[in-house]
């Protein structure tokens, strides 16, 4: 697959991107649109987002388990990786957002423009059957 920046992509397109992008990963849909600049930097802070909230699900779940089976003395484990990773990963989500719409609108306006710019079909003659294109 070859990929051409200049050629705008088709409404289905963008649809697919921002589903993609809203629904699955932030980022990954803007990748998918070519928005590379837009797409890295989602992608880095969702996943960056992700990790915290995972390294904080992990030290609750350590807690628990030590505390379980008696091998681990009870500390308190901070909320600062929850708060910070899901404000990152929300952060993200809302940057595909504006990004996805963004896309939607311009895919929009392309498609609008090129059938401007098409010729309008002939004009059927009396007495002619229509023509089929």
């Amino acid at each position: 697959m070859t990929v051409q920046p200049d050629r705008p992509i088709s409404c289905a397109r963008a649809a697919s991107c921002a589903l993609v992008n809203l629904a699955a990963t932030p980022g990954l849909g803007s990748l998918m649109a070519r928005r590379i600049v837009a797409g890295t930097g989602q992608l880095l802070l969702a996943l960056a987002g992700f990790v915290m909230v995972l390294v904080w699900f992990f030290q609750i779940m350590i807690q628990y388990y030590g505390q379980a089976t008696g091998d681990v003395p009870a500390r308190p484990v901070g909320w600062i990786g929850l708060e910070i990773g899901a404000i990152l990963f929300v952060a993200s989500w809302f940057w595909a957002l504006v990004t996805s719409i963004s896309l939607v609108r311009q895919a929009k306006a392309a498609e609008a423009a090129e059938r401007n710019r098409l010729p309008p079909p002939p004009a059927n003659l009396p007495g002619q059957p229509p023509k089929l294109s």
